[in-house]
């Protein structure tokens, strides 16, 4: 490709230097040697070289290599949690590169992540309280008995750059506080771990990101579940560009 674009530069080059010496043989065929003339011959030498520069400059534009849309946040990420990450993952043994896929696709990395309400959780949440229905995973009516509407809301709303729900924190024994707090990451990683942790030491990745995303692993026919049809593939891809990250 080098040998190439070096070879065809250098064909625009003497084609160019060509205009050149035609423009000179004409100025000195017509003898123009008066200040006028020797104005207007720099005007076009000048002239010769802009052009060249700008087709230079739009021939490198063209070759350059393009960024990949899904490596323009990773930077954002790593900077907002990279470190944190690489010391959390060291503490539950998990993969960094995992966990921090796994921030890209949920907040796309960003360091102030508002809440999203899930309105189909709210209303199993509230089937749970009026007894219509005996639980939310293992959330039963008697941890959401005295719950008030806003309290519901926001145990069906996710939080935090895993956005987890709401409701995790009865699993984990916290305040809902707690996953939108400084302490959000911790407990979002704890919370990983204590749900699929051995998934993703086992180098299950697929299936650890269908697991967040739905609660299942990669059914058996292969047919991801997940909201977005590319949850998964995005997520792997994401991890390969990590892992060359965390090398550098």
């Amino acid at each position: 490709m080098a040998k190439r674009l070096k070879k065809y530069i250098n064909k625009k080059v003497k084609s160019l230097k060509k205009v050149k010496n035609s423009l000179s043989r004409d100025y000195k065929k017509s003898k123009m040697n008066t200040k006028k003339g020797k104005r207007k011959m720099n005007f076009f030498c000048v002239l010769i070289m802009i052009v060249l520069g700008i087709f230079l400059f739009s021939l490198c534009v063209k070759t350059t290599e393009p960024v990949s849309p899904k490596a323009k946040g990773v930077d954002i990420a790593m900077y907002n949690y990279g470190s944190e990450i690489k010391r959390l993952s060291k503490q539950f043994n998990l993969s960094p590169s995992y966990l921090m896929a796994l921030i890209m696709l949920e907040s796309s990395g960003m360091k102030e992540v508002p809440p999203r309400f899930e309105k189909h959780v709210y209303k199993k949440l509230k089937s749970v309280q009026e007894k219509k229905i005996s639980d939310l995973e293992n959330i039963s009516y008697k941890e959401i008995s005295q719950a008030s509407d806003a309290a519901l809301k926001n145990l069906a709303s996710s939080w935090g750059p895993f956005q987890l729900m709401g409701y995790k924190c009865i699993h984990l024994g916290i305040e809902i506080k707690d996953l939108r707090g400084e302490n959000s990451l911790y407990y979002g990683v704890l919370w990983i771990d204590q749900t699929y942790g051995d998934y993703i030491r086992k180098k299950k990745y697929k299936d650890a990101f269908h697991i967040h995303n739905t609660g299942r692993p990669v059914p058996a026919n292969g047919k991801y579940k997940t909201y977005n049809p590319d949850y998964v593939p995005n997520g792997i891809e994401y991890m390969k560009i990590f892992e060359e990250k965390f090398k550098e």
